[in-house]
């Protein structure tokens, strides 16, 4: 979950300590300050700039939005944040994005990128020309990832028909193949629950194909809900919660309600925090908005819940 102990060990010997002249968020623990976004700041790390330590040396969690494609929302609504999720590959080839101002603004919000790959292409089918074809095209996705800095990017795992059980094993070694592209470009494959979906695997059997390729998971907590309501955040946080390295949060009602402002809908983040406290990974807030106000305050339950002490 979150950073690798070599990261953390090389960040921690290297942190640079200073006076705070710029922070984003600052957090006071009883073995001294942590500090997020800062610059000149206790904490700061320019070799590691995502990893932001204190005296106390605990690592945080990161939270910030998705973004869908849109480089006019990612300009807008992601100061004060830790990162954007940018959707890529779905509607236009990644090479048309213009790079060097997605760059500028991701430097200007002093937030990290994480990548959302297509939606709609599903990541195994009976044909193995067409697999091979997936696997080539999220290989080259996730090369452009790596090339703009991306740290994480999110795979929602589905099948041409879930409920054939012979495709399973082909999902393993799709799911293998593109996490592998995905170290090749130092970009961390996470596979996403959507269950809820016509095409995507029920959240057990996601779980132990994620457990059996070894796989970091991005929970969606509203996905989970629409699914298999608390009992299936419950269930699956239970038995694969070690595996979660990215959160997708937001709201959900029953009735088909979804992506609301936590506090909303019916998702009891309690039940969440419980399994996960001390969440030391990525947090997506994909909450259908513009209103930044409306945001922060997600961002802001999400921190108060996940945050406690473990």
């Amino acid at each position: 979950m979150g950073f690798s102990d070599d990261a953390i060990d090389a960040a921690l010997r290297e942190v640079v300590l200073g006076s705070v002249e710029s922070v984003g968020q600052v957090r006071r623990g009883p073995d001294g300050i942590v500090a997020r976004g800062a610059t000149g700041a206790t904490g700061r790390n320019d070799r590691y700039p995502s990893i932001y330590v204190g005296l106390d040396a605990r690592i945080r969690m990161q939270i910030g939005l998705t973004v869908g494609d849109s480089l006019e929302r990612t300009e807008r609504t992601t100061a004060g944040f830790d990162l954007a999720e940018l959707s890529i590959g779905e509607g236009r080839d990644p090479d048309a994005i213009d790079t060097a101002r997605l760059e500028a603004i991701l430097a200007d919000a002093n937030v990290d990128l994480c990548v959302h790959l297509p939606f709609e292409q599903v990541v195994v089918t009976p044909v193995p020309e067409i697999n091979n074809a997936i696997v080539d095209y999220l290989s080259r996705l996730l090369e452009w990832a790596g090339g703009v800095g991306a740290e994480k990017a999110v795979l929602h795992g589905t099948a041409r028909n879930p409920h054939d059980t012979d495709l399973r094993p082909r999902f393993a070694d799709q799911l293998t193949s593109i996490a592998s592209a995905g170290d090749d470009a130092d970009v961390e494959l996470v596979v996403e629950n959507v269950g809820h979906q016509k095409r995507g695997y029920p959240l057990s059997v996601l779980g132990d194909l994620a457990r059996e390729t070894g796989t970091p998971v991005c929970f969606d907590v509203g996905h989970a809900y629409m699914e298999d309501g608390t009992d299936g955040i419950d269930r699956f946080l239970s038995s694969y919660g070690d595996l979660v390295s990215h959160l997708h949060v937001h709201d959900a009602r029953s009735r088909g309600d979804t992506h609301l402002p936590i506090g909303a809908g019916e998702i009891d983040y309690g039940l969440v925090a419980e399994h996960l406290a001390g969440f030391d990974g990525t947090v997506a807030i994909e909450v259908f908005t513009d209103d930044v106000a409306l945001l922060r305050d997600t961002a802001r339950r999400v921190e108060t819940a996940l945050e406690a002490d473990e």
